[in-house]
C-alpha cells in the first residue's frame, strides 16, 4: 500500500513549468507526508519540498522557494509539484518518497522510481 508512482517529466526550456505527480495509496497519504527530492549526476540528492499528512504544512528547499508549489488531492491521492521559472540547474531526476517533513530523511523509507526533468533550450 505504500507504492509511489511519479509522472509529469519532461523537456522544457528555461523559464517553463512542469506539474509533476506522485500517485500514491490512501493510506500513504493519511499517515504519511510526502516529499519531493531531486538528483541530477554526480550530484547529491536533494529535498526540493515536503507536504505533511496532518495539517498541511508545507517545506521548500531555498533552492526552489517562490517557484515550486507542492499540494494534495486526497480524493485523487495525488501529490503534485508545481515547477515555474525552471533553469537549467533544476535537471535532475525527481522522486517522491513517503516520510515525514520534519523528521526528515531517515524516515522516508517508500520512494518511487523517479521521473526525469530537463531543463535546457
Amino acid at each position: 500500500q505504500l507504492q509511489l508512482v511519479e509522472s509529469g517529466g519532461g523537456l522544457v526550456q528555461p523559464g517553463g513549468s512542469l506539474r509533476l505527480s506522485c500517485a500514491a495509496s490512501a493510506i500513504t497519504l493519511d499517515y504519511y507526508a510526502i516529499g519531493w527530492f531531486r538528483q541530477a549526476p554526480g550530484k547529491e540528492r536533494e529535498r526540493v519540498s515536503c507536504i505533511s499528512s496532518s495539517d498541511g504544512s508545507t517545506y521548500y528547499a531555498d533552492s526552489v522557494k517562490g517557484r515550486f508549489t507542492i499540494s494534495r488531492d486526497n480524493a485523487k491521492n495525488t501529490v503534485y509539484l508545481q515547477m515555474n521559472s525552471l533553469k537549467s540547474e533544476d535537471t535532475a531526476v525527481y522522486y517522491c518518497a513517503a516520510g515525514d517533513c520534519v523528521l526528515g530523511s531517515p524516515s522516508f523509507g517508500a520512494w518511487g522510481r523517479g521521473t526525469q526533468v530537463t531543463v535546457s533550450s
